[in-house]
């Protein structure tokens, strides 16, 4: 599977996309190890990841997001133990951490040697960083499904429906601190597809609620709330953020105020 990696980067010119390429296809890996797992029992899959894997969302993500269903059978530390052990025998050189001190528990998977095999690096030590994350106490109200997917790899797992990712998504743009252009272009993928899809406003108020307090915000204004965020974004900043991250870079010239404010 490695020389299969490297043979499927190599085939793109773009450093950028061939990074892109590269991390997607080492995602789907530990995506069938945690399949394997029966991971999937307990967690489903979210975030822009889920939204690329699932629904075709035309830009790569960075990071594999979860959220905790239920707690039964719940090994973090089993699972990671398998992703590091399936990746080795597909002959990458991982190295796995996990941190689950905190609400949120973070898993960091490493492949050395990879990136210099692919020609994005120049030493051997450079590695290849994937994020996973789980939320253990998420909002109560997303809606489950079950998919089978074909990514490199055929693998199931549960994840929110799109309305209840939806919901994540406009969660993350209304609070997020620092805001990120791949949740503005994902808002304008949302609201440009047809049927359009409505968010989840219960999971939505549920996790306003969770982060601002008991009905501080509320979920059905949340085009107010997205108004009042994009009244003071660096729009060419936002576009810069998320043009390395999409299958066509000219995507990113879509992300204007006047053309957000029109899917609103």
């Amino acid at each position: 599977m490695n020389d299969e990696a490297v043979a499927l980067a190599r085939s793109v010119d773009n450093p950028a996309k061939r990074l892109n390429i590269l991390r997607e296809y080492l995602q789907g890996l530990v995506l069938r190890s945690l399949h394997e797992s029966e991971a999937f029992k307990c967690l489903a899959f979210v975030g822009g990841t889920a939204l690329r894997f699932l629904y075709q969302l035309p830009r790569f993500s960075e990071d594999l997001d979860f959220s905790l269903g239920q707690c039964a059978g719940y090994e973090p530390v089993d699972w990671m133990t398998k992703v590091k052990r399936d990746l080795s025998l597909s002959g990458f050189n991982p190295t796995v951490s996990l941190n689950d001190r905190k609400t949120v528990h973070v898993a960091w998977i490493r492949i050395g040697l990879i990136l210099k095999e692919t020609g994005l690096a120049a030493m051997a030590d450079q590695k290849l960083s994937i994020k996973m994350e789980i939320d253990t106490k998420p909002p109560a109200g997303a809606v489950l499904r079950n998919q089978v997917i074909e990514k490199h790899r055929l693998f199931v797992v549960c994840h929110h429906d799109q309305p209840s990712l939806m919901a994540g998504k406009l969660h993350a743009l209304i609070t997020r601190k620092y805001p990120k252009g791949r949740d503005w272009y994902d808002l304008v993928w949302y609201r440009a597809l047809r049927p359009p899809i409505a968010p989840n406003l219960v999971l939505l108020q549920n996790a306003l609620d969770q982060t601002h307090g008991k009905n501080a915000m509320l979920a059905a204004d949340w085009p107010d709330h997205i108004k009042r965020r994009l009244a003071v974004l660096d729009m060419a900043r936002i576009r810069d953020d998320v043009e390395p991250f999409l299958e066509r870079a000219g995507d990113a010239e879509l992300i204007t105020e006047e053309n957000i404010l029109g899917l609103l």
